[in-house]
């Protein structure tokens, strides 16, 4: 009876807002989103957080003297080619971790969000979402490290790790605690955002422009599909990731090289143009209305972010759970998802909107770019059929992806007993964005991810001499990534690691340790 009133007191928590808002007076909510409009203006702004995610990837890279460009080959090989690893504990193997963690990432960012950057922040936009991908792998490594570092196990034997736990266990006193629990709710509040009103929302839209679905169909068939998903756990989520994560990527890049092949002649011009934008500005043009450097810079950044996530300690929490016999291997194997994401996928989408000349249609009709320009490239049919669909798979993704995180940071709140409510409520929520036509939630989404990204960010500078110390260690043992497990367990008894790759409750391999983390800053 007790579990019973706090499941209803968490949906009348989440739920009754929702509907209160939904009902409220357009005008009331054209204020509160300017009001939001101006909180995002200023977390995104030039003074704020991104020179913090610009600044911190950067100091990671020069720390961890350019692990991802010295070691990118070497985590593809080790996450695509040789995927599991024996002898380590967890829920899921490596291959499942970076799949859900790309499941999570690659989403409506990177076909609506990318067409968002480039109409307003014009081709310039693209060369700083490049710039936050390629630093932000450092970021991304770091994090999943620490995730894997201080991981636990709950009561029930399942992997927990990611901000929440090793802003705590990693960072003596109550500043630990402090970040830890700023994390744990803006995870909360960004899992219903950016990982599932506006993913679901996105879909209701593109099947109704494209194959005149009515959301309501939608939103009942993918409150059907999730929510059969979610009953099977992570283990389950694993499974349908691995699965066609892969695929959809492929589909959609096959597609994009289409278009490209089709405008040839057109691509060295539009990289001479994102270039030469980044630091001059875009002149007004057809509907596109103007930006200065510093607007390509913002939205290049926000937009980044909100793609591939690195700096917002969401992938650890995926990290957590794989299988592995060391922090560094899984470390590297979560990096290459932001070079997935960003450097594949952000870049196909920017070049065809670039080469195709439809980002001058400006703000107005960043909905409709990605389509619009795969449609000038292939035909209408194909073009609209194609995006719409990676639409569909992306975001589907994305809320399988993010139902995860957002139910670990549950329970680390409220305890076990909020596994199962949580993942009610989100798959209600599902429905509720598919169907309903909420303009501020994008705004919100922006909001809740720079809430997470801000003190995970003060954790990985704080933390940042614990990372680097043992992943230098660890490359010099073993920098091929092809170490036995007992080689390993060898390699952590003589440098009197505390870390076991069979002990993830932490208890006492991982949560003591973490009181001296201090010492190696």
């Amino acid at each position: 009876m007790q579990h019973w009133n706090k499941f209803w007191k968490s949906i009348q928590l989440i739920c009754g807002p929702l509907y209160c808002f939904h009902m409220v007076d357009v005008s009331y909510q054209a204020s509160f989103g300017e009001n939001l409009d101006s909180i995002d203006g200023f977390i995104w702004g030039p003074f704020f957080l991104i020179p913090l995610l610009l600044g911190t990837g950067l100091f990671l890279t020069i720390r961890l003297t350019g692990l991802q460009f010295r070691y990118l080959f070497v985590a593809l090989r080790h996450g695509l080619i040789d995927r599991d690893e024996e002898g380590g504990a967890g829920d899921i193997t490596q291959y499942q971790a970076l799949t859900t963690a790309l499941a999570a990432t690659v989403g409506v960012g990177n076909i609506v969000g990318v067409a968002t950057a480039l109409s307003i922040g014009g081709p310039g936009a693209l060369f700083w979402m490049w710039v936050t991908g390629l630093v932000g792998m450092a970021s991304k490594y770091s994090e999943a490290y620490l995730g894997v570092r201080f991981r636990t196990a709950d009561a029930n034997g399942k992997i927990s790790g990611g901000p929440q736990r090793y802003l705590q266990y990693g960072i003596k006193g109550g500043l630990g605690t402090f970040l830890a629990w700023f994390f744990t709710i803006a995870a909360i509040i960004a899992s219903f955002g950016i990982g599932n009103l506006t993913q679901a929302n996105a879909v209701a839209e593109g099947l109704k422009d494209t194959f005149n679905v009515d959301p309501w169909v939608t939103g009942v068939v993918m409150f059907i599909l999730i929510g059969a998903v979610l009953l099977g756990g992570i283990e389950t989520i694993g499974k349908v990731t691995s699965a066609f994560v892969p695929l959809m990527i492929v589909i959609y890049l096959v597609g994009g090289f289409i278009v490209l092949a089709m405008h040839a002649d057109q691509i060295p011009g539009a990289l001479g143009q994102i270039f030469s934008d980044a630091f001059s500005g875009t002149a007004a043009t057809g509907g596109f209305a103007g930006a200065a450097i510093i607007v390509a810079l913002q939205m290049g950044v926000a937009r980044g972010i909100f793609s591939n996530e690195s700096g917002m300690g969401s992938a650890a929490i995926a990290a957590s759970a794989a299988k592995t016999t060391h922090p560094v291997r899984q470390g590297l194997v979560s990096m290459t998802q932001t070079f997935i994401d960003t450097i594949i996928v952000v870049t196909m989408t920017g070049l065809v909107i670039v080469t195709t000349g439809v980002w001058t249609g400006g703000k107005e009709s960043a909905g409709t770019m990605t389509a619009d320009a795969f449609r000038a490239g292939i035909g209408a049919d194909w073009g609209g059929t194609i995006v719409s669909v990676s639409v569909v798979f992306f975001a589907f993704s994305t809320i399988l992806g993010w139902s995860y995180y957002g139910e670990r940071n549950a329970e680390r709140a409220l305890g076990l007993w909020a596994s199962l409510p949580y993942r009610m409520i989100f798959t209600c929520v599902v429905f509720v964005g598919a169907t309903t036509e909420l303009s501020v939630v994008w705004t919100l989404a922006d909001i809740a991810n720079g809430l997470m990204a801000l003190p995970n960010l003060v954790g990985l500078l704080i933390l940042s001499g614990l990372i680097a110390k043992e992943t230098k260690a660890y490359l010099a043992f073993d920098p091929t990534l092809r170490a036995t497990p007992k080689d390993v367990e060898k390699f952590l008894i003589d440098t009197k690691n505390p870390w076991r790759a069979d002990t993830p409750a932490g208890q006492p391999a991982t949560a003591p340790a973490a009181n001296k983390v201090e010492g190696h800053n």
